[in-house]
């Protein structure tokens, strides 16, 4: 082999070993966590009161809140004496790609698990159930799937709603016009502005947008429950570790009582920042998966 040949293989095979030392550093997140200090929270920016941003880099809402208990969790089972968290604004269209490359070690913002995302990703146990519905203006007249025909949709891009809205039996021979805004705050715009008569997505999430808008009263959740759907803290496949530490945190805090007291302080509770109430009352679906923990996607739930 030439001087030349055997440069190109060394170089070949360090990039090699770099790569799968990354996979193999990913794919320990507990390992990662404890050499580098540090952990990486993925939160949304205006997921209804599951994660949203205060402006300033700072971030709140259920799901950060049940986040932040797991990972002081994990900083006491690793023995760290300080743990750096670092927080990551994610869209639906990257949470997915940053939490597989490693970027984001877990994800605590408005994931619906479903079977598809399974192949990618792994799931906490559901502490939210939520009912994919629309709102509309409450002078608008719309009060179902059927009056849709001819109308323009707001929906986030990256999300499923429309799928599922568009599958729906009630929404056969209805031909509407799809609109997307870059997030949720985006989609509510749409509506807002008139250039969406209904804005699909999920309830609180709807709920939350609302009650912080300018004048809540102008705007109503009506029609079909278009799809029940389990949304979890998301974080990588293949880590069974990090799964049971993360888990195992989630269950006690069930079992405590602690999750219901995180329920009711931002589902029906004043909330920054215009100390406003969400006002969605802990539904059945939700309690039965605290009742009965559990990562099963959607499609289990759509099973009778």
């Amino acid at each position: 082999m030439s001087i030349r040949n055997l440069h190109q293989a060394l170089l070949v095979a360090a990039a090699t070993l770099a790569v799968g030392a990354a996979h193999a550093q990913a794919g320990d997140t507990l390992k990662k966590i404890k050499d580098s200090g540090s952990v990486t929270m993925g939160v949304r920016e205006s997921s209804g009161a599951l994660s949203f941003t205060l402006g300033d880099g700072k971030y709140t809402g259920f799901h950060y809140d049940v986040c932040q208990h797991v990972l002081a969790d994990v900083q006491k089972a690793l023995g760290m004496a300080k743990l750096d968290i670092k927080y990551q604004p994610v869209t639906s269209q990257n949470r997915i790609p940053l939490v597989q490359n490693g970027t984001v070690d877990i994800e605590c913002g408005s994931t619906t698990n479903n079977a598809t995302r399974q192949k990618d990703v792994a799931f906490a146990p559901t502490l939210y159930v939520e009912e994919v519905r629309m709102a509309v203006k409450a002078n608008s007249g719309i009060t179902s799937i059927a009056q849709l025909n001819g109308k323009s949709v707001a929906t986030t891009t990256g999300t499923t709603s429309v799928q599922t809205l568009r599958k729906n039996e009630r929404a056969s021979g209805v031909d509407f016009k799809e609109v997307y805004g870059k997030d949720h705050s985006d989609s509510f715009l749409l509506l807002e502005s008139g250039r969406a008569d209904a804005f699909v997505m999920d309830g609180q999430i709807l709920a939350g947008l609302i009650s912080k808008s300018k004048n809540p009263a102008d705007y109503r959740i009506v029609g079909e429950v278009l799809s029940v759907e389990p949304i979890a803290i998301m974080y990588r496949k293949d880590d069974p570790a990090f799964k049971k530490a993360v888990d195992g945190s989630i269950l006690a805090m069930i079992k405590s009582g602690e999750v219901a007291k995180l329920y009711d302080k931002w589902f029906m509770q004043p909330i920054p920042p215009a100390n406003t109430k969400v006002g969605l009352p802990l539904s059945d679906a939700t309690k039965a998966a605290w009742a009965n923990p559990n990562d099963k996607p959607m499609e289990d739930y759509a099973k009778k």
